[in-house]
């Protein structure tokens, strides 16, 4: 992982936190966005 790909990954690691914090108190449209921000910023990224 190079230096500028820690900013995202970290981002990444923020995103999936909140899709499980979202599906832990069942609000899944949220948890479902979340995921795709990962997924994107995983996709942009690597």
């Amino acid at each position: 992982m190079s230096r500028t790909q820690i900013f995202p990954a970290v981002l990444m690691m923020l995103d999936i936190g909140a899709a499980v914090m979202c599906a832990v108190s069942g609000d899944w449209k949220k948890t479902v966005y979340w995921t795709a921000a990962a997924v994107l910023s995983y996709t942009v990224t690597f």
